[in-house]
């Protein structure tokens, strides 16, 4: 069993990766807890393919804060719009 949840390292200790802009070819900085990031250069969306346990974990709110958690369900609510 684990002593806490194994997802939650990617929330609290976001990471960064870098992406290409399907749209002008620029490299994009993409931090692990975003969900999207537009592209500097053409101001294309770029989206973030990583799921966050978040999306489907019934004790995420506990786990990561109600903070955390408001931001990255409101940021899942409009990408599911778009």
């Amino acid at each position: 069993m684990f002593d806490k949840c194994p997802g939650v390292t990617t929330i609290l200790q976001p990471t960064i990766k870098f992406k290409t802009c399907p749209k002008c070819g620029a490299e994009v900085e993409l931090v692990s807890t975003d969900m999207k990031v537009d592209c500097d250069k053409c101001g294309f969306t770029i989206y973030n393919d990583v799921n966050s346990c978040v999306q489907w974990c019934e004790y995420a709110k506990e786990c990561v804060g109600e903070e955390v958690y408001d931001r990255l369900k409101k940021e899942q609510i409009i990408k599911e719009k778009e």
